[in-house]
């Protein structure tokens, strides 16, 4: 079953830049205002030339309607989603984890299977907004992959 609004984030373990380093997204998102989008994968078209970058680009519009953090998750391995963020100039803007075992994407209920193009199951496009863990704003592409609802743009007009 999908999320919703009001729903709590999943306590999955993701990583972020290393193996070693597992973070827990319920504590990353406790008592804070955060952005969470979810992309097919690392390096793909339209995640490095829309999806991701609008976000990067927003950061200081959303900080200014209080958005304490940027978080982008994918089912890749940590040093994909580590040099992709360097890449897109995300660092220090949004936080690149790694969903290496799609545990949190299957919590999510957001798995679309894209082995055919992409190898294995993957996350569907999002994008969602959350206070202390909670969703409060969350678009999900209808198709999964394509980059409308869940653009940078618009979820920052809900906010």
């Amino acid at each position: 079953m999908t999320v919703k609004c009001g729903d709590k984030l999943p306590n999955v373990y993701l990583h972020e830049n290393t193996p070693d380093s597992k973070v827990y997204i319920s504590e990353l998102a406790a008592g804070k205002k955060v952005v969470i989008l979810g992309v097919p994968g690392a390096f793909t078209p339209c995640c490095s030339k829309t999806h991701v970058p609008g976000f990067v680009s927003d950061y200081d519009k959303y900080k200014s309607k209080g958005v304490d953090e940027i978080f982008c998750i994918s089912i890749n391995d940590p040093y994909v989603m580590a040099a992709w963020g360097k890449d897109l100039n995300a660092e220090g803007k949004v936080r690149m984890l790694a969903d290496t075992n799609g545990a949190f994407t299957k919590a999510m209920g957001l798995e679309k299977d894209m082995t055919d193009s992409l190898g294995t199951i993957r996350c569907k496009r999002f994008s969602m907004y959350a206070e202390d863990g909670v969703i409060k704003k969350l678009c999900v592409e209808p198709d999964g992959n394509s980059v409308t609802c869940s653009k940078s743009e618009n979820l920052l007009s809900q906010l």
